[in-house]
């Protein structure tokens, strides 16, 4: 059996022929126990401190990594494409590391941590709410996920019923980045949460546990950590309990609620102003927050996509559109 440290290692190999980053992870639909298919690439996100910097670094060791018509105008309009036709994030995919085929995403640092905090783009923090493998971790960025991971659990509980398992509650973390997203409507994998899910169950685990248990104690849920994925999680589904779920929320999901339910302001402990979300239900809120999440995913991913489109160049953004689309195909048949 594979120990976990040569597979990190084996993982972490491609990082041998890129600049320096600050922060690496790697995921995928190959790297899940249950997938059939070893085909798949593997999927890497890493943050850097100057995307220009390491974008020139990277042309002058790997320019065949990126789309000809951007390698030809070079780091600069590789970093402007990103930055304002996208959310950050440059992908260069179906690149070649040795017997495999690999796809990388650039992000600069300072806005990966703001999604992680914030979700102005609910992108890449969308993405660190489900298990990866962290490879590169110079800043710590995985425990300041903690407060992205806790947001999420928040959201999903609040999108759910009085009871639901374990499975269920994972499910919904997965699916919260990809409502809105327009690439689920014909080129995504309609049961992709859930095969996310019944692939890294333990990994889950790991990751909102201590989440459920904190919870559990405040009195939101009674979550009894039994291993049986199947047995029944009750939630407090009151208003106090709602209200306690959406402060929970990152600034920009509250800010876009307040705006629609109204809010409140109140004096912190440190004396700073702050605004509460008006909640009237749980239903409401849960409805507007799903609309807000919509809304960000929505915008988005279609960024992404023509940010995409723009860096890979035609084919290779053909290639990986049929790809999605024959994986929806199949979750439908």
């Amino acid at each position: 059996m594979e120990s976990s440290n040569s597979r990190a290692e084996e993982l972490a190999a491609p990082l041998n022929d890129l600049p320096h980053v600050d922060f690496c992870c790697a995921y995928g639909s190959s790297l899940l126990p249950n997938n059939s298919n070893k085909k798949p690439m593997v999927d890497y996100i890493l943050g850097v401190s100057d995307p220009m910097q390491w974008h020139s670094q990277n042309l002058e060791k790997n320019r065949h990594h990126y789309g000809s018509f951007l390698a030809y105008l070079g780091s600069r309009t590789i970093t402007q494409v990103a930055d304002e036709i996208g959310v950050g994030v440059h992908f260069n995919p179906y690149v070649r590391f040795e017997d495999k085929v690999i796809k990388y995403g650039v992000i600069r640092m300072h806005d990966l941590l703001q999604d992680v905090l914030t979700w102005n783009r609910f992108y890449i923090s969308g993405r660190l709410q489900k298990p990866v493998h962290i490879l590169v971790d110079s800043l710590d960025v995985g425990n300041v996920n903690l407060v992205n991971l806790k947001a999420a659990a928040s959201a999903a509980l609040l999108l759910l019923p009085s009871e639901f398992n374990e499975e269920d509650l994972y499910a919904k973390i997965c699916s919260l980045s990809y409502m809105g997203d327009l690439r689920m409507l014909f080129a995504e994998d309609k049961n992709k949460a859930k095969s996310i899910v019944s692939g890294s169950l333990d990994k889950f685990r790991q990751l909102y546990t201590p989440f459920l248990c904190e919870f559990d104690t405040k009195g939101l849920l009674k979550f009894s950590p039994t291993g049986d994925p199947d047995s029944k999680i009750v939630q407090d589904c009151s208003l106090s309990a709602a209200c306690s779920l959406v402060s929970f929320l990152p600034a920009t999901v509250q800010s876009r609620m307040c705006a629609e339910l109204g809010e409140k302001q109140y004096m912190s402990e440190s004396g700073r102003l702050r605004r509460q979300v008006v909640v009237p239900s749980k239903e409401a809120a849960a409805k507007c927050m799903e609309k807000a999440l919509r809304r960000l995913v929505a915008v988005s991913s279609t960024r992404q996509a023509v940010s995409g489109f723009f860096a890979a160049g035609g084919v290779n953004a053909g290639r990986y559109l049929v790809s999605k689309i024959s994986k929806a195909l199949s979750s439908r048949s």
